[in-house]
């Protein structure tokens, strides 16, 4: 018998000898969790083989039928936020596994050899050294992996927009250097614990040395051929992903997932143009503030080439980003019942990536790790960093945003299913971050009318995502016409509106979650605002919203309605 047949015959037995519901989704949830220990791979990249695929999505597509046979309404509140949600990431495996997203681990400011600096962390003893080793020494075979799957996905017509990839070369370049010393993933033996031995020391570079020259440097130095000999020559000329076999349906189910609601490409575009003259007039409205002699248009120009909008070193555009985000932890405790052990801090985005990257983001790490979270800030081409933007992006990527959200998320109660404490949706995180920057604006953290325009352009360029993503994955929107639209309606930099534009190319739908999930959440405040008048308190408000950990978006105004509820 087919062994996902036997998996599934089991757990039906299994669910006939247990007889309550909630012990029934326990087993099951059980069961998601221990998939991943039980096939505990030897390498620590992982297999990225096609039957591991496969059988993972096989296993989802049979878990989710064993799953659909418990009636939530058996359950309690908490469980059935653990159904909900098990359902949806075990259809999102099958979906994805349905049209071979596994093939195509490429985008625009990222990718499956890229994605690798994320690992490069310092080393804190011998047994993370050892561990670090392990991993170089993995990267090979990882490559190598991928490669194959990448392939099939060309053969398919599922590549990349060759248009994407203006300066891609940077992502691989940089690792093929002439010494192990030079080589960014040989950086963390540059500074060694001091409790190490000088014979460790010397043995670990030793070792560092060796696989760096003999291993990694000759894998980049295949994916730089990899690309330029086969990638690059075979990818598609078109550009939204509907162009493509299924991509229609494609582009509809990363709709359904990134936004975890029920909308279609027509809907999200004539939100998205309904919310651009909404902004755009408030963006009026602050040129007319400073009396600007010009239009909106004038006034963006201004913004993007006048130096003192601009930091001169990367240091001082640092300075400035932990300036703002300790302004904003002092302001924590008047908004929010619970606070997150895990500290943040401030690092410039690693200078391997950063050519292509976005403006910043946040990295988490694991809830065991003693790593800090981190607020990456851009500081590469400072003259496309403005310093107005600072206040919003920080309270975006560190607090309250992503930090406080992810590490809140990572500190969850045991009570609460491993699968949730890990998991991240869009929607949910990115609709909270873009909240977070206006939720900055009763903190205090705008403090002239330069940052309330900033404000103001950051909430307009997720605006424009709505339109430009639809239009470029739905409509037939060429690229000119992407670009054009964000650079007459945001002050961003021409090359970060350049680089969000080719992100949203390789990356459908994505892009839709930050203004979507916003535009949930606040509605959601305005609700509870209203129907609870002098009663509405911001720090239970934001309580509701974070103490079970990430959610969707019915999932969450479910929650809130509770919470309504409950106070009348």
């Amino acid at each position: 018998m087919n062994k996902i047949l036997c998996f599934v015959f089991s757990l039906l037995l299994i669910s006939c000898n247990v007889s309550k519901p909630k012990d029934q989704l326990n087993e099951i949830i059980a069961t998601y969790e221990n998939y991943g220990k039980s096939k505990k791979e030897d390498s620590p990249l992982g297999d990225y083989t096609e039957a591991r695929f496969e059988a993972y999505a096989k296993f989802s597509d049979s878990l989710k039928t064993v799953l659909g046979a418990i009636d939530p309404n058996k359950l309690s509140a908490d469980d059935r936020i653990s159904h909900t949600l098990l359902h949806f990431v075990l259809n999102e495996t099958v979906v994805k596994y349905d049209f071979k997203t596994h093939w195509n681990p490429i985008l625009s400011d990222a990718g499956f050899h890229s994605s690798l600096t994320y690992r490069v962390r310092p080393i804190t003893n011998k047994k993370s050294a050892l561990a670090y080793l392990k991993l170089l020494k993995a990267i090979p075979t990882y490559i190598e992996q991928q490669s194959v799957l990448i392939k099939k996905g060309l053969d398919a017509g599922m590549g990349q927009p060759l248009v994407i990839f203006k300066g891609y070369e940077s992502t691989y370049e940089q690792h093929i250097t002439k010494t192990a010393e030079e080589n960014f993933y040989y950086s963390p033996f540059l500074k060694l614990p001091p409790q190490l031995t000088s014979k460790e020391k010397d043995s670990l570079r030793q070792a560092a040395k060796e696989i760096v020259l003999e291993q990694l440097i000759p894998a980049f130095q295949f994916v730089k051929r990899f690309f330029e000999e086969t990638y690059y020559p075979n990818t598609r000329t078109t550009l939204g992903v509907s162009e493509t076999t299924n991509g229609a349906s494609y582009y509809q189910s990363r709709i359904n997932y990134f936004t975890t609601l029920d909308e279609t490409p027509k809907s999200i575009h004539q939100k998205g143009l309904q919310e651009v003259a909404r902004i755009r007039k408030k963006m009026e409205d602050i040129v007319k503030e400073v009396k600007f002699k010009g239009d909106l248009k004038a006034f963006i120009a201004f913004l993007r080439t006048d130096p003192q909008f601009y930091a001169t070193t990367p240091e001082e555009l640092l300075k400035h980003a932990r300036n703002i985000a300790k302004k904003l932890d002092e302001q924590l405790p008047r908004y929010f019942k619970t606070l997150p052990r895990k500290p943040y801090g401030v690092a410039p985005v690693p200078a391997a990536i950063a050519p292509k990257y976005t403006g910043g983001r946040y990295v988490g790490t694991s809830p065991e790790s003693t790593d800090p979270g981190y607020y990456w800030v851009n500081t590469y081409n400072l003259p496309s960093r403005p310093l107005y933007v600072i206040p919003s992006l920080t309270a975006h990527e560190a607090v309250p945003g992503h930090h406080l959200q992810g590490a809140l998320n990572n500190e969850l109660p045991e009570s609460i299913p491993q699968f949730r404490r890990n998991l991240y949706l869009s929607a949910y995180g990115e609709g909270w971050g873009l909240y977070t920057e206006y939720l900055a604006e009763a903190m205090g953290i705008y403090t002239t009318p330069y940052e309330h325009f900033g404000k103001l352009t950051y909430e307009m360029w997720r605006a424009c995502r709505l339109v430009v993503d639809t239009g470029i994955h739905a409509f037939g929107w060429t690229r000119a016409q992407a670009v054009n639209f964000m650079a007459e309606n945001t002050a961003l930099s021409l090359h970060e509106v350049n680089t969000e534009i080719d992100r949203y190319i390789s990356w459908p739908g994505q892009a839709l979650a930050y203004k979507i999930g916003e535009l949930k959440i606040r509605e959601l405040r305005q609700k509870a605002e209203m129907e609870l008048g002098n009663q509405f308190d911001i720090r239970e408000f934001h309580e509701v919203i974070l103490e079970k950990g990430t959610v969707t978006l019915p999932l969450l105004e479910e929650r809130i309605n509770q919470y309504i509820a409950s106070k009348n």
